[in-house]
Order: C-alpha cells, then sequence, then structure tokens
C-alpha cells in the first residue's frame, strides 16, 4: 500500500509513511536481503525518490525498462544518469553496487588464486567478462607459482574487432619478468566457437612465446557464461 503526503500542495509519495514492515530499508534489516525484491534492493541504493514517485517506484520503472538487472549492470552511466529519478550520484551509487558484486563473485581464498586448470580461468573471468559490450583481449602473465602477476589489457574495441599484437604482449611480459602467459579474451556475443582471427592471433603469440622464452599455457575465450580452452579442445 502507498500513502501520500501532502507538501505544499503537490502530493509526494514518501516511503517514510509506510508501515515499518514494509520498508526496503527497515525490511532488510529485520529479516535480511534475501527477502527483497530485485526491486527493494535497488530502491535501498536509490535511497529517496523524486517528484511523485517513490524510491521503489524509481527502481520498478528501472527494471521495466531494462528488464533484469543482469542487463541493467550492461548499460552505460550516461544512459543510467538519464533516467528519471536518477542522476549522477545515485548512477554512480548504482554502478559500484555492481562493480562490487562482480569482483565479489570472481574473487576466491588464496588457495584458489592459484591458476592451475582452465575452469579457474573461467571462474575468475566469466563474472568480471561475460556482460563487458566490447571484445577485451587480455594477457594474464603468470609467475611460477601459478599466480597472475597482473591483467595487462592488450587490445579492446568493438565487437570481434580486437587486435593482438605480438609486441604487446610481450613487452609487459619482459616488464613484470613473467614466467607464461594466458590468453584471455570474450565473445560479447556469447557465441561458443573459436573464430579463424582467434585461431591465427593464437598460433603468432604460440610463435613469438617460443622465441621469447615466455611460454603460452593456454588461450580461454569467455562466451557469456561458458568458456572454450584451446588446451582443452586439443588445439595447442
Amino acid at each position: 500500500m502507498k500513502m501520500k503526503e501532502e507538501i505544499g500542495g503537490t502530493r509526494r509519495h514518501s516511503l517514510k509513511l509506510w508501515p515499518e514492515n514494509e520498508r526496503p530499508r527497515e525490511k532488510l534489516l529485520r529479516q535480511g536481503a534475501e527477502v527483497l525484491s530485485d526491486s527493494e534492493l535497488l530502491a535501498i541504493l536509490i535511497n529517496t525518490g523524486s517528484t511523485g514517485m517513490t524510491a521503489l517506484d524509481v527502481a520498478r520503472d528501472l527494471l521495466l525498462r531494462h528488464e533484469t538487472l543482469r542487463r541493467l549492470a550492461t548499460r552505460p552511466v550516461s544512459e543510467l544518469c538519464a533516467f528519471s529519478g536518477i542522476g549522477p550520484a545515485r548512477a554512480a551509487t548504482i554502478f559500484a553496487a555492481f562493480e562490487l558484486g562482480r569482483r565479489y563473485a570472481s574473487a576466491g581464498d588464496e588457495e584458489r588464486d592459484s591458476i592451475r586448470a582452465p575452469e579457474d580461468v573461467a571462474r575468475i573471468y566469466i563474472p568480471k567478462l561475460r556482460d563487458w559490450p566490447t571484445e577485451r583481449f587480455i594477457a594474464l602473465l603468470m609467475n611460477n607459482s601459478g599466480r597472475v602477476l597482473r591483467e595487462h589489457v592488450v587490445s579492446e574495441g568493438l565487437v570481434n574487432a580486437s587486435l593482438a599484437h605480438p609486441r604487446e604482449v610481450f613487452r609487459a611480459a619482459v616488464t613484470e619478468y613473467a614466467s607464461s602467459i594466458i590468453l584471455l579474451h570474450n565473445h560479447p556475443s556469447g557465441v561458443r566457437e573459436a573464430s579463424k582471427e582467434d585461431h591465427v592471433i593464437t598460433k603468432q603469440l604460440i610463435e613469438a612465446g617460443k622465441m621469447m622464452g615466455i611460454p603460452i599455457q593456454d588461450h580461454v575465450i569467455i562466451c557469456g557464461s561458458n568458456y572454450i580452452s584451446f588446451v582443452e579442445s586439443g588445439w595447442m
């Protein structure tokens, strides 16, 4: 039930006038975050409404526009800023929450942080890359213990248009004293298939790695919530 208050002759919704057991923040504190709907959780981030709308109204409209939280998380911040009832400050809060969620999903304990198999790469990087709107080509610079010394973004561009020049990959590897490299990129389309270009780039970098004495361990492609490993597929 929505209650209204009269302020200066303008009827405005206010969550403060709702019964306590229906207010999202109080509901979370009493019952836990898991009982709240997506709209209620968003409303807590939005905090206050706009003229004639509660924060929950704004949150519901936002989800109706974008259909799911995942789709909302992929939209540019400029688009969210322009949404009625949001603005820069609230947009920043929402995007910060999404980024924290991605980082939490990809974080592991110390034992699991070592990369020993393609599924370890997938576990860490699917949350980071599955919703990235453009193709990113990354060189994971590895030490002898199987830990990532650095994530080096080699290129980023339009969908299916990234290029990875050996010079850019191995210059960073030499600087970081990497013992090996895992190649990683995403398919924004989600298509679980390695392109001809993916094979050509991988072959070039494997040959360059042999000359540099810094071997390429694998090439992992993030395809939505799935992945392709060149090693698992028998391509290297």
